[in-house]
């Protein structure tokens, strides 16, 4: 790590490829499962995630959009770019979907309806990418399956800023979270301004699933498996301990799920989201089945 008396090169490709791609495993692992977290708190369904609701693949559509603009027509792109394009296309799927929310009757309609968005922007991503110059259709097509492979110091930097700072915002409202799981009409009583909270919880989770796919491209299952993985394993659903929980769970699992797509067919490099969706399809089936015995029961 520090480079003496170690070969220069070996010392090049981990500080500059392997620690920044492990680093930003870690940083946006952790924030793609808090936002996870807040979409779940927000609509009272364990399935809810940005990958399932559409909201990741809204922000690849707005960044592919950008991404291939500035290099049809050659200008600089950096990453305060790529995220604003992604909160963008975040925030606007999740108005959508909550337009939808207002009309549909069951979460599993909010659901279904928030799959279709997502393969609606998947398809108009796929129709922009065909229009890409040839030597940039290989690096949107790896950006645009999910990968953690492309960041630099200076992208690390950025997304800690970002990712960091949501996730501070987000366990300052810990107590506010706890108050609303319980209802709203408790929350109200406990001094919660239901308005203002949910636009809170609205603005944090569009702005850590824009920095995820800004950085890393969409990325499934992690919000949704993390936080039911570690409430299982704390045994708590308080969001005190599940916020922080539910980062340090996401980054772990996303730096496994890149090492296992890095290094099982090397040099052959899989998507993580191919990775994450085999170890966290398993998990939403569980929790569907766990669901479906509970109504029964009842």
């Amino acid at each position: 790590l520090t480079g003496h008396n170690a070969d220069q090169s070996a010392h090049r490709i981990i500080m500059d490829i392997r620690m920044p791609r492990a680093l930003s495993a870690l940083i946006l692992g952790g924030g793609l499962s808090v936002s996870g977290f807040l979409l779940q708190s927000f609509f009272r369904n364990p399935i809810a995630g940005p990958f399932v609701l559409g909201i990741s693949s809204g922000a690849k559509l707005t960044v592919a959009l950008i991404m291939i603009t500035s290099l049809r027509y050659g200008f600089a792109m950096n990453s305060w770019m790529m995220i604003g394009a992604a909160f963008a296309g975040a925030l606007l799927c999740m108005m959508t979907v909550l337009l939808f929310s207002g009309k549909v009757r069951n979460m599993a309609q909010l659901v279904i309806s928030g799959v279709m968005i997502g393969y609606i922007c998947s398809a108009l991503t796929d129709f922009a990418v065909t229009f890409a110059d040839d030597a940039n259709i290989v690096n949107l097509h790896n950006w645009s399956k999910g990968s953690f492979s492309g960041a630099d110091w200076q992208d690390i930097r950025v997304m800690s800023v970002m990712i960091f700072t949501a996730f501070i915002l987000t366990f300052l409202l810990s107590k506010p979270i706890g108050a609303y799981q319980l209802g709203e009409a408790y929350a109200e009583n406990m001094g919660v301004n239901i308005r203002t909270f949910r636009v809170f919880l609205i603005l944090l989770s569009s702005i850590l699933s824009a920095c995820v796919t800004a950085f890393a491209g969409p990325v499934s299952f992690v919000g949704i498996a993390v936080p039911h993985l570690m409430k299982g394993m704390f045994g708590t659903s308080k969001p005190v301990v599940l916020i922080p929980a539910a980062f340090l769970g996401g980054g772990v699992f996303c730096m496994g799920c890149d090492l296992i797509a890095r290094m099982l067919f090397a040099p052959q490099e899989l998507s993580v989201s191919t990775v994450t969706a085999v170890f966290g399809a398993p998990v939403v089936i569980y929790i569907m089945l766990h669901r479906a015995k509970e109504r029964s029961m009842s």
